[in-house]
């Protein structure tokens, strides 16, 4: 077989592994746990159970060798008495100095006298015991000493007991690891009864699309966590799926007002048009007055569109992180906020701030508060931007010269498309502020309102502050003034 085809095999088995259901493999590995288990128990056992008989018939060996061994002391080796065999048991040789042995009539053959055995009955050895293996009926044989000579009493090698057992285990084995299986697959139904039920459930939501009903929860440990991560998971597609028609009925409706008004003075041009009566029904002032209003609702239109995509967006941005000086994102913002609203003054007094944040929204925020501020002041009032360091904040403060913000209107001004009373004949579509929320949140900072000094609203942020850049260290002048 190949290196490759011999590395495609465990791959084969490992997708097979896995696309085993969980129930099939907690099933197979109890069975097989216990399998082993049982097989390892069998090994351990059958080597004590041989230890024991080995050790036992050694002892039984030895007791008999001494009783033959006393004899043949005491008659010398060649004239003691040695009783005819009666059939089975032990079997007794005698060993004499010249090599030759002796053994009951009716004996069976022993193995030839090996030469270990010779030493001992020489009297280079007091004992020996060995064993022969060299056929089907192996022997153990023990070797003593005696007088001038020495005897041999040897025993039968029997594995039949310790084949028994090994074929009990083997039936006991089978059947636990039966047993294994039946139990490790009832444990993997219990245990795994709460999955399926999620599963159910999930499959449930997945179906009907209904996100309002929590999966009770059951159990403990992982499965108890696995279950409140999935209602949690639920309870934020609920409040994601309440944002989204939020939006689309705060949408809907902040369109339909421009539109409507749109729609009611082209239709009037038009019908005018047609009729061949624009120039004597509507006076150039008047023509002119529509099409400025024309103008205000496609660029209102325009605006209430941009905030609804950037509002829509949510958190969700490609625009990375950087270390920026917060004066300079206010300045840009002032600077455009002039150059949509000329008539617009911005007073600004700021110091240079490091923050990490996100530029673009930044300046977004800024010329949203700005803007704001820009609708209430007084033709002849600026509007003031303060940018400072206080503590570990960033502190920007916005304030105008307006009529201020109603105390019943405050906890609502950074609520999606609100609008207070006195602000509904002013351009707007509410969703400024929000946004203005929305990015200091998203950098970790706080946006509060309170009453300026000049009787007018003060909106304030403030911002995790940074550490400024280390300074670049100017590279080093080599000039060499010895030459021109």
């Amino acid at each position: 077989m190949s290196r490759s085809a011999a590395g495609r095999e465990p791959r084969r088995l490992t997708r097979w592994w896995r696309r085993r259901s969980l129930r099939t493999r907690l099933t197979v590995i109890a069975a097989t746990a216990i399998a082993v288990s049982v097989f390892g128990a069998f090994q351990v056992a059958s080597e004590l159970l041989d230890w024991e008989l080995r050790d036992a018939a050694e002892n039984q060996l030895r007791a008999d060798s001494r009783v033959l061994a006393a004899n043949a002391e005491r008659e010398g080796p060649a004239q003691v008495q040695l009783s005819p065999y009666p059939g089975s048991g032990r079997l007794v040789r005698v060993v004499l100095p010249d090599g030759s042995v002796r053994t009951p009539a009716g004996q069976p053959s022993l193995p030839p006298v090996s030469e270990d055995a010779e030493r001992v009955a020489e009297g280079a050895s007091a004992d020996l015991m060995e064993s022969d293996d060299s056929d089907e009926d192996g022997y153990r044989i023990y070797t003593l000493r005696a007088g001038d000579g020495a005897v041999q009493v040897a025993r039968a090698v029997d594995d039949g007991p310790v084949n028994r057992f090994g074929f009990g285990m083997l039936l006991i084995g089978l059947f636990c690891a039966a047993g294994g299986g039946l139990v490790g697959r009832a444990v993997a139904r219990t245990g795994l009864a709460p999955i399926d039920r999620l599963t159910a459930a999930a499959v449930r939501v997945a179906h009907t699309r209904e996100l309002d009903a929590d999966i009770p929860d059951e159990g403990g440990g992982e499965i108890r966590r696995l279950i409140q991560s999935i209602n949690d998971m639920l309870a934020a597609l609920r409040e994601s799926r309440r944002a989204q028609r939020l939006l689309a009925e705060d949408a809907a409706h902040e369109l339909k007002t421009p539109l409507t008004s749109l729609r009611l003075n082209v239709e009037l041009l038009m019908r005018l048009d047609r009729r061949g009566t624009l120039d004597s029904a509507l006076p150039a002032e008047s023509r002119t007055r529509v099409l400025n209003d024309l103008g205000a609702q496609v660029a209102e239109l325009s605006t209430l569109v941009a905030e609804l995509t950037d509002l829509a967006r949510g958190d969700v941005s490609d625009e990375s992180t950087e270390l920026l000086d917060l004066a300079d994102v206010v300045a840009a913002a002032a600077a455009r906020a002039r150059s949509r609203v000329p008539d617009i003054e911005v007073a600004l007094d700021v110091t240079s701030v490091w923050v990490s944040g996100r530029p673009a929204a930044l300046e977004r925020a800024v010329l949203n508060l700005i803007d704001n501020a820009g609708k209430w002041s007084p033709a002849d009032q600026p509007v003031r931007v303060r940018l400072r360091a206080e503590g570990a904040s960033a502190v920007l403060e916005v304030d105008d010269a307006g009529p201020g913000i109603d105390a019943a209107d405050v906890p609502r001004v950074f609520d999606r498309f609100y609008r207070a009373d006195s602000a509904r004949a002013l351009p707007g579509s509410g969703l400024g502020l929000s946004i203005v929320q929305r990015v200091v949140d998203a950098h970790g900072g706080r946006a509060t309102v309170a009453r300026s000094a000049r009787g007018g609203a003060l909106l304030r942020l403030d911002l995790p502050a940074a550490d400024p850049p280390a300074p670049v260290a100017p590279a080093a002048s080599g000039e060499d003034t010895g030459t021109r």
